[in-house]
């Protein structure tokens, strides 16, 4: 059964750093590209980033381009994302999730990830 757990978040004041982990379980994580979401109150949920399975890949949202960077730890089956100069609209809940056919060379479609994780609130004040 796979199993997402995210962690990390916090409060912080724009401008400033975090760093996002998510630790997977239950399926063979080096086999599967995992990526980032968001979703503010009242929102729909937003990609945020993406990562290919052996890491050599990555894929980011317009919003958040040249500020956050994903990476991955095969060998521990964690998933991160750097977070800098952040902003009050970075605020969310962020998720990690895992593709969902897994085995695919590069970074697979937005829309095909899922198992989400229980996510980790993010929040950035002014």
């Amino acid at each position: 059964q796979v199993q997402l757990v995210e962690s990390g978040g916090g409060l912080v004041q724009a401008g400033g750093s975090l760093r996002l982990s998510c630790a997977a379980s239950g399926f063979t994580f080096s086999r599967y590209a995992m990526g980032w979401f968001r979703q503010a109150p009242g929102k729909e949920r937003e990609f945020v980033a993406a990562i290919s399975l052996s890491g050599g890949s990555t894929y980011y949202g317009d919003s958040v381009k040249g500020r956050f960077t994903i990476s991955r730890d095969n060998a521990k089956n964690m998933v991160y994302l750097q977070m800098n100069s952040l902003k009050p609209e970075d605020t969310a809940v962020y998720y990690c999730a895992a593709d969902k056919r897994g085995s695919r060379i590069g970074v697979p479609p937005v829309s095909d990830f899922g198992s989400w994780g229980q996510g980790t609130q993010v929040t950035v004040s002014s």
